[in-house]
């Protein structure tokens, strides 16, 4: 009869859907992080751009957090009681809150999204390292200093790529990035909106 009803209740968390999932911008790319929390089990599990990072069945204590790094970052998911047998998850990234991790790295990250024949690059400039990123794998560069400013030339695919920096002109902005491929600007990807840190 006990073996009954634990298939039961694993069967009634049997979902398709994570209980909770954070989007977070890394300079090699953006990585998807799931949650899932069985609430009549205790079933816990942390998924990492679909792969399985930590996975606990049986948990007595509903309530608690779950840590794991990842490219040297600290991630905790913290589980909150709230009123009417209801949970909140929130995620903490190197000490921060979520939002606040994100608004961080919008601060020292630029990413462009381009076209280069058929294929599609993501690249990402980290403002402090001055490391470029193409699809996840950082590249070699060369700098250059130039009249305005400077210039790091790398290569997507085959084609000729500089991040060009300049004074915005603007105290509370200072510099600003700009990236051409073969001598065409590529706008700038929009910043990630705050999502499902519920």
């Amino acid at each position: 009869m006990a073996a009954i009803l634990l298939k039961s209740l694993h069967n009634l968390e049997a979902v398709d859907e994570p209980t909770v999932k954070w989007t977070i911008p890394l300079s090699d790319g953006n990585h998807v992080i799931e949650f899932e929390h069985g609430t009549a089990t205790g079933r816990r599990v942390v998924k990492l751009d679909g792969k399985e990072l930590i996975h606990r069945d049986w948990m007595f204590h509903l309530v608690g957090d779950e840590a794991f790094t990842f490219n040297d970052n600290k991630f905790v998911i913290r589980v909150d009681p709230i009123p009417g047998l209801r949970y909140c998850y929130t995620l903490w990234v190197n000490g921060k809150s979520y939002t606040n991790f994100v608004k961080g790295q919008s601060k020292i990250l630029d990413t462009w999204l381009a076209s280069v024949g058929k294929e599609e690059y993501r690249i990402v400039l980290d403002k402090q390292t001055q490391n470029i990123w193409v699809n996840g794998e950082q590249v070699d560069t060369e700098n250059d200093f130039t009249d305005d400013g400077a210039e790091i030339r790398f290569t997507v695919g085959e084609l000729p790529a500089t991040i060009r920096s300049y004074s915005s002109g603007q105290k509370n902005v200072g510099i600003s990035y700009s990236l051409h491929i073969d001598e065409i600007e590529i706008d700038k990807e929009s910043q990630l909106k705050e999502t499902e840190d519920s």
